[in-house]
């Protein structure tokens, strides 16, 4: 599987994802078919005689379905970059974007906006807010040690962090409206792109691609990085500053994606490992395709989300419904994969 020159796994990432896509925008309760797309953007693109039916798909493809697809594309590839970061950083497979306690301190800043506000923004700065200040805890006890273990300590305190805004976050539940706020919280944190506007999904797309560019670009030192400390050190990597970037960019793309969604679990973890298995252990392709992969796989799941019954599934419960025995499988090859 590995004869396949990178530009040839990225191109044929990129077009199966730029398919996908396309297809999104016809699948859903009211489907649409390819020639109809076609008519719809030409008159877009180009003007002409409108009527209802324009009207109408005007509503469904740029209010409703573009910005879920769009937001499944960034969310996907987010969380597929951060965990193989992550997995690079601490030179663990098994890591991902929550290990600094990222996903429950944004989490429990959702909650407590929905609790003590009803602008749905105050939720979303909330939830970024504390997505920070839970890998700042986490940084913050990984620094009370200086010797060469200090990156288990930094995973420790991840937990410790992660443990800390879980609980924070039971007490919000615990206090919450059991008719109104409770419901809002529960179904929130099981993930979902139901919230996802264009404006929004366009102000936060920003970010979301610095972030998963500046890892892309930081691969090569994760390759160094992947030595242990000492070797980098040796080749003159500066490994405080990469590892402390590179925490800052993950931080930042996966705490977005708390932000827009919910808690989506498992695609860090899993397409890393899907993507090892298929290329190798190089960061140079590893990134970049995990980036793509992770927005296939968001793509095709949040899809069967909208389709599989009447009423749409939490995409959150999706994906780990499907990341658990993909995991089981993966599971058996990650060491050769890893090494």
């Amino acid at each position: 599987m590995n004869s396949l020159k990178p530009i040839g796994w990225i191109i044929g990432a990129s077009a199966l994802l730029a398919i996908l896509a396309v297809l999104s925008l016809l699948w859903g309760q009211y489907p649409i078919d390819a020639s109809t797309l076609i008519d719809y953007f030409r008159f877009k693109l180009f003007g002409g005689i409108g009527n209802d039916t324009y009207a109408l798909l005007d509503n469904i493809i740029i209010q409703i379905r573009l910005p879920r697809v769009l937001l499944a594309i960034l969310i996907g590839s987010s969380l597929a970059v951060s965990g193989a970061a992550f997995q690079a950083m601490f030179v663990n497979p098994l890591v991902s974007p929550g290990i600094l306690g990222v996903l429950a301190g944004a989490s429990f800043g959702a909650a407590l906006g929905m609790l003590i506000s009803e602008h749905w923004y105050v939720v979303q700065i909330l939830a970024f807010t504390f997505g920070f200040v839970a890998v700042a805890v986490s940084v913050m006890i990984g620094s009370m040690v200086t010797n060469s273990r200090s990156t288990i300590m930094l995973v420790l305190g991840g937990v410790i962090s992660g443990s800390l805004f879980t609980a924070l976050l039971s007490i919000i539940k615990y206090t919450a409206d059991p008719y109104s706020t409770l419901p809002a919280i529960v179904y929130w944190l099981m993930g979902s792109l139901t919230m996802a506007d264009l404006n929004g999904v366009l102000l936060v797309s920003v970010p979301m691609l610095l972030s998963i560019g500046g890892l892309i670009l930081l691969s090569k030192y994760f390759d160094l990085l992947s030595l242990g400390d000492e070797e980098a050190k040796a080749l003159g990597i500066n490994v405080p500053l990469i590892r402390f970037t590179a925490i800052v960019l993950a931080t930042l793309a996966s705490s977005l994606s708390v932000v827009m969604a919910g808690i989506i679990g498992w695609v860090g973890l899993i397409i890393p490992h899907i993507i090892r298995m298929a290329v190798g252990p190089s960061h140079r392709l590893l990134l970049p395709l995990s980036a793509l992969a992770g927005g296939i796989f968001l793509l095709l799941a949040d899809s069967v989300s909208r389709l599989a019954l009447s009423v749409e599934i939490p995409i959150g419960i999706l994906t780990s419904l499907i990341g658990i025995p993909v995991f089981i499988i993966v599971l058996k090859n990650a060491r050769a994969a890893w090494n």
